[in-house]
Order: structure tokens, then C-alpha cells, then sequence
């Protein structure tokens, strides 16, 4: 169950992170400030949407990695369903592509788990002034992000139309047998294409340590020990098409 807090002050906010013990010093380093209160704290990204639905917050600081449903999924939903509610995301992930994703489903800050107190407050207030606020740690590797976004969308355009065609050639059918998630599944169909892991980043914009991470999962979920067996096995249970 929620934990629902009384009072009201300048700014609202409801803590979402499976760590108690880390949501206890966030609510004290918080509630140390005249204008700011937690209000209400949760372990999962289901009973965020609840709190917001009765304690109607300014602020949500939510963590990525949470049980039953993550910080992502939850940001989605809160913004739908909630648009005047701020979504700030604390987390250990400074990659790139946690930003992206984050802010494509409409967090208006990205902060990391290692910040100084007083950085975190300074985002705080910056956020409900509204500005978005990104950790400075992830900044350069956001702009350096940008930019290799700018110029595969050139070479794109760039590339005839057989070119187009050969890669759409190669397509991932998701079944309720697959047990890769959706990032999982793009992973798996850039390489059926035979694309390196730095090349399957440069095409869903992500770091190729992170590529390197979803390959390892789809092995171990495949049951299998190397990308060819990987292929293989998805072709055959009816995944992927070429």
C-alpha cells in the first residue's frame, strides 16, 4: 500500500522507488526546504498512478528500475493521464538511450542517483519553474547522441531505393510465444541483417554497450550461445522473416 503523507506546501511531490531506504533520505533531504513536501512514496510503477490520482502532486521523482511496472511505462501513462503532473526521473542509468526514451515518453528532467543534495533541489525548483533538467553527466553524451542521429538521416536519405528495400527486407513478427521485449526484438532483427552491435546502435540510436547488453539477453533467452544460433532459432519459431 501507498504511504500518503498530510500537509501541504509550495510543491507537491510524490516519491516512486523500490528502495525504502533511499526514498527515506530523498523525503528528508526534501522536506529539509520551506517550499517543498513529499506528500506520498511508492514501491512500483502501478501505485505512482494511484497516488497521483488522490494526492493530485506537482512533482513525481521516479526511479526506472521499480517491480510490477518500470518508471518508463509509468511516466507514459502519467503524462496521458495526468498532463499537469512534472515526471522526474531519478536513476543509477546514465545512458544515453534511458534519457531518450524517458523523455520521449514526457519526463521533464533526468537526474542521476549520485547527485549532491543540493543539485537535486536546484533541479526541483528548476523543473516546476519549467525548464527540463538533464543531469550534466549525460549531456555531452545527449548532444554527441544528436548529432550521430543528424547524420545517419542523412545517409538515409542518401540511399536508393533498392538500398530502402533490402533493409526492410528482414522483419521481426512479435507472437505470444516470444519472450523478448520490444528493444529485445529490434536487437534481433538488425542482426539477422547481419549488422555489427556498433552499427545496430548507430540504427536504434543507442550506445553499443547497451546493444551489447540486449544481445546478451536475447541469448539467454533463445537458450542459445552465439548470434547465428540466435537467428536461427527466431527463424524457425516464426519471429523473423527474410
Amino acid at each position: 500500500m501507498p504511504m500518503i503523507l498530510g500537509g501541504s506546501k509550495t510543491v507537491r511531490l510524490v516519491l516512486a522507488d523500490d528502495h525504502q531506504l533511499f526514498r527515506e533520505g530523498i523525503k528528508r533531504i526534501i522536506n529539509m526546504e520551506s517550499d517543498l513536501e513529499v506528500v506520498g512514496e511508492c514501491g512500483d510503477g502501478i501505485t505512482v498512478i494511484e497516488l497521483c490520482n488522490t494526492l493530485r502532486p506537482d512533482i513525481v521523482l521516479m526511479d526506472i528500475n521499480m517491480p510490477i511496472e518500470n518508471g518508463v511505462a509509468a511516466t507514459q501513462k502519467l503524462r496521458d493521464i495526468f498532463p499537469s503532473i512534472k515526471v522526474i526521473i531519478l536513476s543509477i542509468h546514465d545512458d544515453e538511450s534511458y534519457v531518450f526514451e524517458t523523455l520521449r515518453k514526457g519526463a521533464s528532467g533526468y537526474l542521476l542517483k549520485d547527485m549532491e543534495a543540493e543539485a537535486l533541489i536546484n533541479a526541483i525548483r528548476s523543473v516546476v519553474s519549467g525548464h527540463a533538467y538533464i543531469h550534466p553527466k549525460v549531456t555531452g553524451k545527449l548532444i554527441n547522441q544528436l548529432r550521430r542521429m543528424t547524420y545517419l538521416d542523412e545517409e538515409r536519405a542518401n540511399l536508393s531505393n533498392d538500398e530502402l528495400n533490402k533493409e526492410a527486407e528482414v522483419k521481426y513478427i512479435h507472437t505470444p510465444e516470444s519472450p523478448l521485449t520490444k528493444r529485445e526484438a529490434e536487437v534481433l532483427r538488425l542482426m539477422a541483417q547481419g549488422k555489427s552491435n556498433k552499427l545496430i546502435g548507430e540504427s536504434l540510436f543507442i550506445s553499443e554497450k547497451t546493444v551489447k547488453n540486449h544481445v546478451s539477453s536475447v541469448l539467454q533467452k533463445l537458450e542459445v550461445e552465439d548470434r547465428t544460433q540466435a537467428v536461427i532459432s527466431a527463424i524457425k519459431n516464426g519471429w523473423v522473416t527474410i
